[in-house]
C-alpha cells in the first residue's frame, strides 16, 4: 500500500481514539491517528482518574454500563498495573440523605454485578475510630468502605499509542484534520501539522473520536447537515494539600443528590472533584470557576472536621465530557454510556465508505468500546485481541508491584526509593529501557530538579511522544506539583533546545 492510503483515520487522540486505533493496528490494519494537540490534552486528561464502575449510575438503573465498566475494571487492572491500581473508598452514611438499606443494596450489586475476583468486598467501617474520627465531622459514625482503582488517565491514552505504533499505526500528534472529502471507495482527508505543513491522506473508513469536537468533525465530512448530538458537561478538580492521613479514598453525597471524591493525590496531596456544569464554548483551555470551587469546597466541608477553602488549593484542573444529549434535564443525569452514529451513505444515498462518529463514553470502558466500534465498521479484518493483552510496561501481577519495586531498588540501589517508586509506577517493566543500563546518577544526564533527568526526557521524546515541558510535566507525569519554577524552565529549555537541533 501507498504510504499515504490507509485502511483507518482515527481523528482524536483521547483514550477512545487511541483505544480503537491499538485496537485496529493489532488486527492488520493500516491505521493513522490523528490529534491536533498533545494525546490526552482535554477530557481525557482532566478526569477523576479513577477506573470504577459507577456506583451511582446505579440509581439511574444503568445496570448493563455498570456491569460492562465492573469487569473492564479488573481486565485493565491486570493490563496495566503499575498505572492502574487497587483504592478502597470509605462512603459516610449521612441521615437524611440516602438510607442505610440503599446503600448496602447498591453495594451488593456493585461487588456482583461484575463478577469481581481481584478486588476485596464492601465492609462496613466505623467513622469514630482511627483516621477517620479526626477527619470527618462528629455526626458521622457509620459507613461502608468498598473497592474501585486508580488510573493515570493521560498516561493510559499514551499507552495505547505506543502499544498502536509497536503494531504498525502511523500516530501523529500536533497534527489536525483540516478537511474530510468523501470519495466513492475512500475518505480524502487534508492534514495540517505543527508547522503548517499539510498532506492528503486516504483512508476507506474514518473514526471522529474527537471528543468535545465530534460535531465539528462531522461538520467537515457532512457539512450540509446539522450536527447536534454533543451535549458538554464541564467537570472541575481542586487540588489541595493532603486532608487526611491514610490511603483509603472518601466518596461524600450532596444535598443535589449529586457525589464528591476526596482521594490522596501523589502522595503530598488530596484531589477533591468534581462538578457537573453545562458547558458551552470552546472547550480548549478551560480552566475551574469561582462558582464551581466554592461547590467542591462547600460539598465538603459538609462531611470535613475542618474547613477548606479554595484559596486553600494549590492547583486545580477542568475539562469537559462530550456526552450523547440524551435530553436529561439534569446533568448528572445524562448517560455516561457511549453511542455510535455510523453513517455509511452519500447524499444521494449511495453506500459509502464510513465514518462512526463516538459520543460519550468513560475511561473504564475505552477496551470494550473500541472492540464494539470496529465491530460496528466491519471490513477491517481480524479477531478481537485485546481482552488479555498487556499495555506497555504491564505483564506483572498486580499484587506483585512492591516486590517488583524491591527488585528495581535492589538493582539500581544509586536511586533514591522515593524514584524507584515514581519511575515503577509510571513505566512498569520498561524502566529498564527508561534507565538504559545507568550505573550512577551521572550516567542520567542533566540534571532538571528533584528526581527528573534528562535520560528520562530522552525517553519521553523517542517513545511517548512528547515534545514540550507541558507534555512531560502535566501529562506523561505530574512533576508540575513538585518541581519549582526554575525546574520547570529547564525542562522547557531542554526541548526548546531540542527542537532547534532538529530544525
Amino acid at each position: 500500500m501507498s504510504d499515504n492510503i490507509y485502511d483507518l483515520l482515527v481523528i482524536g487522540g483521547g483514550i477512545n481514539g487511541a483505544g480503537i486505533a491499538r485496537d485496529a493496528a493489532g488486527r492488520g490494519a493500516k491505521v493513522c491517528l490523528v490529534e491536533k494537540d498533545d494525546l490526552a490534552s482535554h477530557t481525557s486528561s482532566s478526569s477523576t482518574k479513577l477506573v470504577h464502575g459507577g456506583l451511582r449510575y446505579l440509581e439511574h438503573y444503568e445496570f448493563r454500563l455498570v456491569r460492562e465498566s465492573l469487569i473492564e475494571r479488573e481486565r485493565l487492572l491486570k493490563s496495566a498495573p503499575h498505572i492502574i491500581w487497587p483504592l478502597r473508598f470509605v462512603l459516610p452514611h449521612d441521615k437524611g440523605l440516602r438510607p442505610k438499606w440503599m446503600l448496602r443494596l447498591g453495594l451488593f450489586l456493585y461487588d456482583n454485578l461484575g463478577g469481581r475476583k481481584l478486588l476485596p468486598a464492601t465492609t462496613t467501617v466505623s467513622l469514630r475510630e482511627g483516621a477517620h474520627a479526626s477527619f470527618l465531622q462528629d455526626r458521622l459514625t457509620h459507613g461502608f468502605e468498598y473497592s474501585d482503582c486508580w488510573v493515570e488517565d493521560s498516561r493510559l491514552v499514551v499507552l495505547n499509542c505506543m502499544d498502536a505504533k509497536e503494531r504498525g499505526a502511523d500516530i501523529r500528534t500536533r497534527t489536525e484534520c483540516t478537511g474530510l472529502e468523501r470519495g466513492k471507495d475512500a475518505w480524502a482527508a487534508t492534514l495540517k501539522d505543527a508547522s503548517g505543513g499539510e498532506q492528503s491522506i486516504t483512508a476507506r473508513a474514518v473514526v471522529n473520536a474527537a471528543g468535545p469536537w465530534v460535531d465539528a468533525v462531522l461538520g467537515k465530512a457532512n457539512p450540509a447537515a446539522t450536527h447536534q448530538n454533543l451535549r458538554l458537561v464541564k467537570g472541575s478538580h481542586l487540588i489541595f494539600p493532603k486532608l487526611f492521613e491514610g490511603d483509603h479514598c472518601y466518596i461524600f453525597q450532596n444535598k443535589d443528590n449529586r457525589i464528591i471524591f476526596a482521594i490522596p493525590y501523589e502522595g503530598e496531596f488530596t484531589l477533591v472533584g468534581t462538578t457537573d456544569q453545562g458547558f458551552k464554548g470552546d472547550p480548549s483551555g478551560i480552566d475551574i470557576s469561582a462558582e464551581e470551587s466554592a461547590y467542591l469546597c462547600d460539598a465538603a466541608n459538609e462531611y470535613l472536621a475542618t474547613t477548606i477553602t479554595p484559596n486553600d488549593a494549590v492547583s486545580s484542573y477542568a475539562g469537559v465530557r462530550p456526552l450523547y444529549d440524551d435530553k436529561s434535564a439534569n446533568n448528572s443525569t445524562v448517560t455516561r454510556d457511549y453511542v455510535f452514529e455510523l453513517d455509511t451513505k452519500d447524499a444521494q444515498e449511495n453506500t459509502a465508505p464510513p465514518i462512526l462518529s463516538i459520543f460519550g463514553g468513560k475511561i473504564t470502558t475505552f477496551r470494550k468500546l473500541a472492540e464494539h466500534a470496529l465491530a460496528k465498521l466491519g471490513g477491517l479484518g481480524g479477531e478481537a485481541w485485546t481482552q488479555d493483552a498487556v499495555l506497555p510496561g504491564g505483564g506483572f501481577d498486580p499484587s506483585h508491584v512492591n516486590a517488583f519495586m524491591d527488585e528495581c531498588a535492589a538493582r539500581y540501589g544509586f536511586l533514591p526509593r522515593a524514584m524507584i517508586h515514581r519511575l515503577v509506577r509510571a513505566y512498569g517493566l520498561r524502566i529498564h529501557a527508561v534507565l538504559d543500563e545507568a550505573q550512577s546518577l551521572d550516567d542520567l544526564g542533566e540534571h532538571m530538579g528533584g528526581d527528573l533527568y534528562a535520560r528520562e526526557l530522552e525517553y519521553l521524546a523517542a517513545h511517548e511522544f512528547a515534545h514540550s515541558a507541558e507534555d512531560v510535566l502535566w501529562r506523561r507525569s505530574k512533576l508540575k506539583l513538585h518541581l519549582d519554577d526554575a525546574a520547570q524552565a529547564k525542562v522547557a529549555a531542554w526541548f526548546e533546545a531540542r527542537g532547534a537541533a532538529a530544525a
